[in-house]
């Protein structure tokens, strides 16, 4: 049996900040599959000292658009503003969401509007805000479509400015066809080993990038810097004063 002991040798967490996006279709208190997978990703951070942020979006009044503030354009409310904080304040990112016809569901890809509507904001370096940053995603659902659900949110997350470590993604689905979801009794989610090995995988692989890139600082600030290419500086072009 392997020792399950600490290591001297073993990677420190302790300082990294996560946040977890639930975009299930259903409200508190209902259950959530999303949540069951997403619970067994939090309690290996947990137990390797990050600090953990949970949002469960249906359960907030997020505007459809994509503008930082969708008060300014026509809607009544919108808590957007307030949550986009809580992505900041995150080195890793998680977006976890069901599979509905073969796709992200809706308000998996409303989340992902409004990051895209915040991407233009800058950091103190220049840089796009989301830079410096790791994310990753959770899938579920009792039907085809872990893999293209995944490339959808990955790719957006990188795009957006997000590191995307090895493996970064995991999910979970049952037969073909109606059946029981993840948390349902006999469905073997919750024992599936190919799923919980992809998880921790994904889980550990997160850290690990989040740790490195605040150990350096955040991302590096060269040839990326949007502060510098608006204002003339721009690399591989003959102008003297980028350096």
């Amino acid at each position: 049996m392997a020792d399950s002991s600490p290591r001297d040798d073993a990677p420190r967490f302790s300082g990294l900040r996560a946040l977890y996006v639930n975009c299930t279709l259903k409200r508190s208190p209902e259950v959530s599959n999303t949540q069951g997978l997403i619970d067994r990703s939090v309690r290996v951070m947990e137990n390797e000292g990050v600090t953990v942020d949970q949002i469960r979006a249906v359960d907030h009044d997020i505007a459809t658009g994509v503008y930082p503030d969708m008060t300014e354009h026509g809607w009544s409310s919108d808590e957007w503003p307030q949550l986009f904080r809580r992505v900041l304040d995150a080195d890793i990112l998680v977006l976890a969401g069901p599979i509905w016809l073969g796709d992200n569901a809706s308000v998996t890809k409303l989340v992902i509007e409004r990051l895209y509507g915040c991407s233009s904001i800058l950091n103190d370096r220049g840089q796009y805000a989301y830079y410096g940053r790791a994310g990753g995603c959770l899938i579920t659902g009792n039907e085809d479509g872990v893999k293209h659900c995944a490339m959808n949110i990955l790719y957006s997350l990188q795009h957006l400015g997000y590191v995307i470590p090895p493996q970064a993604d995991a999910g979970w689905i049952g037969e073909a066809g109606p059946g029981p979801s993840y948390l349902d009794e006999g469905s073997g989610g919750p024992e599936n080993d190919f799923t919980n090995r992809n998880m921790t995988f994904m889980t550990y692989n997160l850290m690990h990038t989040a740790a490195m890139l605040k150990k350096a600082g955040g991302f590096p600030a060269f040839g990326n810097q949007r502060s510098e290419w608006d204002a003339g500086c721009r690399p591989d072009f003959a102008n003297p004063d980028y350096r």
